[in-house]
């Protein structure tokens, strides 16, 4: 099992790591805003469109793995809204707590822990994450703000053309696919890489506040998952994705949103930046607690 495990997160942490020393290297500090840019509007809805191509979902029968990634999202909101924000805002202490690293952490330790043939599945945790956090996210870091800017992002339609085109995947011309194919195998290292280049340049300010808020993001995960195991027919495989989901660090998309909307970045970037570097620890207890109590 430790073999396995190391099997599973060092590479992921590997590249991350990677991209932490070339960060470190440069005489510059390093520009990043390009690629991450082309990772999220180019390279990502390639790897979401080509992933539900390639795994037609059924959303008849997929609705409690749907019902989940929202829940494991929501719930933990509102478990951290009855708690007096440790923060100086509300928005800067809940929006890092509800919205978890599902894409540069996620789908790698998904793919290696779990099997590349739930993909699929992995990618519409990832897409309702950006779903709800292009909505629900910005309407509590900008009270009043532009609503309607999910429909703007690439990912959500890339899952939608995915999902309407997957019966007629025998009609798409082989060059399409394979197109598509390569340009979301980029997206995945970029992710990791990139992630190292942002660890890299930042500090973490307030270390106690910090690791506070982090651990009460872990307990509120931690009590939500018997409640949606509860609330959902979820299957085992289903399980182990949700159960990882709810435990990872929190995304680096809410820094760099709390930087946009000017709510507490230096705060927020501590706290997601301490949250990835424990996830070091976090991340393979929970894959093998998955691997081995979710049968």
């Amino acid at each position: 099992m430790l073999l396995t495990l190391l099997n599973i997160v060092l590479p992921v942490f590997a590249v991350a790591a990677l991209g932490s020393v070339f960060g470190r290297r440069q005489t510059r500090l390093p520009d990043m805003g390009f690629i991450n840019h082309a990772n999220v509007v180019v390279f990502c809805p390639a790897l979401v469109f080509s992933a539900l191509l390639d795994n037609p979902m059924n959303l008849s029968q997929a609705w409690p793995l749907v019902a989940a990634a929202a829940l494991i999202i929501l719930i933990p909101g509102l478990l951290l809204a009855l708690v007096p924000p440790l923060t100086r805002t509300r928005a800067g202490f809940l929006v890092p707590g509800m919205f978890r690293n599902t894409g540069n952490i996620g789908i790698p330790i998904m793919m290696l822990a779990y099997g590349k043939d739930l993909l699929g599945d992995i990618v519409i945790l990832f897409v309702i994450s950006n779903l709800l956090q292009f909505s629900i996210g910005l309407m509590l870091l900008s009270p009043g703000g532009n609503r309607w800017l999910w429909l703007k992002n690439p990912n959500i339609w890339a899952a939608v053309l995915g999902v309407a085109l997957a019966p007629y995947r025998a009609w798409i011309p082989q060059f399409v696919t394979t197109s598509v194919d390569l340009t979301g195998q980029i997206a995945i290292p970029l992710m990791l890489f990139g992630l190292g280049v942002r660890l890299s340049q930042d500090r973490i300010d307030q270390i106690g506040l910090a690791l506070k808020v982090n651990g009460l993001y872990l307990l509120a995960g931690l009590i939500t998952l018997p409640i949606v195991f509860w609330l959902l027919p979820l299957t085992p495989e289903w399980m182990r994705l949700v159960s990882l989901s709810a435990m990872l660090p929190p995304a680096v998309l809410n820094y760099l949103l709390s930087e946009q909307y000017r709510v507490e970045p230096r705060t927020v970037a501590g706290v997601v930046l301490l949250g990835n570097i424990l996830s070091v620890a976090t991340v393979p207890l929970v894959v093998w607690a998955t691997l081995t109590w979710l049968q």
